[in-house]
Formats: structure tokens, sequence, C-alpha cells
């Protein structure tokens, strides 16, 4: 019998016995190869949206399922409300039916947030991508109650995001195991690097789970894992598709030349500066007439910068 000053364990009812699942994520909702859009400007600041459409329609013909508009590389800080449910708009004008698209609809703004859903969804998004809030440092509770309260606002399905470097907490394994069973909370994009956290979603949800760091996909779709939502795959999305399917084949030894071919390019892309930067940049060398601007406080890359992602591209045998 225990004594009083014993510890007490709280039975847990996603570690009852025979619950571990045997993940074969083949056929996910937004597909396999996913790319997190870069929004175009003109040399004035605004919206370039004919780039922005041409980028969407070229991204699909190489090979991507889904596309995200207005996240992280789309500069979703720094865009006004109006302007990201255009995007939406936009992209789904573009696209059509050839491939989902997925709103950033994240602040660190509960309120905000919902209002933004209900925005995305009357565009005509495909679904909800939903960063944990940012420098609120809420409890997992916090964390677990507006990732709900977004979720019941908008008849979408949600991609739940979880980017610790970024926004200062990680979402805890067990807020992740309960957001699970919300129906319209289907994936997660996983940018936490913890294969063991990684593993435990796999194997006690039904989420479909992205990597949502461009180095780890091999890996992470070896686990179960449906794909990846990427940055480099602005400039690399035949390779990704390439890895992918090979995965998807179990043709390891192609996968790992793939992975392989992608080191460098995703070097440039992702280490150098920041990955809006970066893909502008390399977008407008690569004669797409994309102009490499950004909004403050980002700034273009310094020669230094630039000389580093031509010397990463070089290795890979771009030619620039």
């Amino acid at each position: 019998m225990a004594s009083d000053n014993e510890p007490t364990h709280e039975f847990d009812p996603h570690l009852t016995e025979g619950q571990v699942q045997h993940p074969d994520q083949t056929d996910p909702y937004f597909g396999h190869l996913i790319t997190a859009m870069v929004t175009p400007f003109t040399p004035d600041d605004k919206i370039d949206f004919d780039a922005f459409e041409a980028l969407a329609v070229r991204l699909v013909e190489e090979g991507n399922d889904s596309l995200v508009v207005s996240g992280t590389t789309g500069e979703t800080s720094t865009l006004e409300d109006h302007e990201k449910e255009s995007l939406v708009r936009a992209a789904k004008s573009a696209v059509g039916d050839r491939a989902k698209v997925i709103a950033g609809t994240a602040t660190n703004h509960t309120d905000h947030d919902l209002l933004m859903a209900k925005r995305a969804e009357r565009a005509g998004a495909d679904g909800q991508l939903v960063v944990t809030p940012y420098y609120n440092k809420p409890s997992q509770d916090g964390v677990f109650a507006h990732f709900t309260a977004v979720a019941n606002a908008a008849d979408l399905p949600l991609m739940v995001y979880d980017i610790p470097g970024r926004t200062g907490i990680p979402i805890a394994t067990e807020t992740i195991l309960k957001l699970a069973e919300h129906p319209h909370i289907m994936s997660l994009k996983d940018a936490k690097n913890d294969i063991t956290a990684t593993t435990e979603v796999l194997t006690k949800t039904d989420l479909e789970v992205y990597s949502g760091d461009d180095q780890n996909v091999l890996a992470w779709m070896a686990m179960g894992a449906a794909g990846v939502v990427s940055v480099t795959a602005h400039v690399a999305s035949p390779t990704f598709r390439r890895m992918i399917d090979a995965v998807l084949n179990y043709e390891l030894r192609e996968a790992r030349i793939a992975h392989g071919e992608l080191g460098p390019v995703i070097r440039a892309m992702m280490t150098r500066v920041q990955g809006a930067v970066s893909c502008k940049q390399v977008l407008n060398w690569l004669g797409t007439g994309m102009h490499p601007g950004v909004r403050l406080p980002l700034v273009q890359a310094n020669e230094l910068e630039k000389q580093l992602i031509i010397a990463d591209l070089r290795e890979a045998g771009w030619q620039l």
C-alpha cells in the first residue's frame, strides 16, 4: 500500500494495452507534397498577384498536392487580413481542383484567429494551418483551448503547426493526442525535431503528420508520416516528388539518392537567410520574374549571404 508521501500516477487512456497503431499514411487528405508559398511583392510593396498565380500553377505542375498561402514563408505577419483573403481566392482561381489550398490563419490573438478562419472559409480555402500562439507562452490548457476554438470556428480541416523555435513553446504530446480527437483537426505539421514525440503521435492517433523541416522528410516518411510542408520545394519540387514517390513505392535506394541531392539545396534555402528571403532571391535568379523584395522587418540578402547561397547551389550542380 502506497504511503501518503509516494507519488500517484493517474490512469492514461492513451497508454492502454493494444492502442499502438501502425501508420501507413499513403492517401492523406492534403496529399504528400505541400509548398508553403512566398508572397511576391512589386517594387512598390504591393502584392504581385500575377507572379503569385504563376508560381502556384508552376508548383502544381511540378507535383505539389497542396499549397499553403500566407504562412510563415508567405510573410503572414506583415500581411493585412484582406490581403490574406485575396491570396486564398487567387490561389483557388489559379489551381482550381488540381490542388488544395491551405490558408494560414494563425495569430496570437484567439478572437482574431476565429475571424481569419471564417474569412478563409468564405474565400474557398480547403483547410487552415494554425500555429501555436506565439509570444504569449500559454499553458498547455491554453494551447488546447486555442486550437479547439479555432477548429470550431469554421468547417475546415485544420493542420496544427508545432514549431517551438518560433513560438517559444512546444505543443506537448499529451495535448496533441487530445487535439487529435477533434473532428476538424486532421493533421500535424511537425517542426519540433523530436523523433520520440513524433513516433508517439503517429502510433496513437489518426493525424496525418507532415515534416515541417525539409531535411527530415525521408526520416519522417520512413516512420509512416504523410509527407512535407516545404520551403525548399519552391525550387526543388521535382526532386521532393521523386523522393516521396520512392518512399511510397518502397524504393529506399532511390529515396536516399534524392535525399542526398536535396541536401545542399536545403542548406542554401534554409540556413543562410530566412526562407522567404532565400526563396524570392533564388526564384529571381532562375528567371521567373519574381521580385526579390520582402517586407520589413525582413530585408533582402546581402552580398555575402548571396554568395553562400550560390556556393551551396553550385555544390548541388546548379549553374548560376
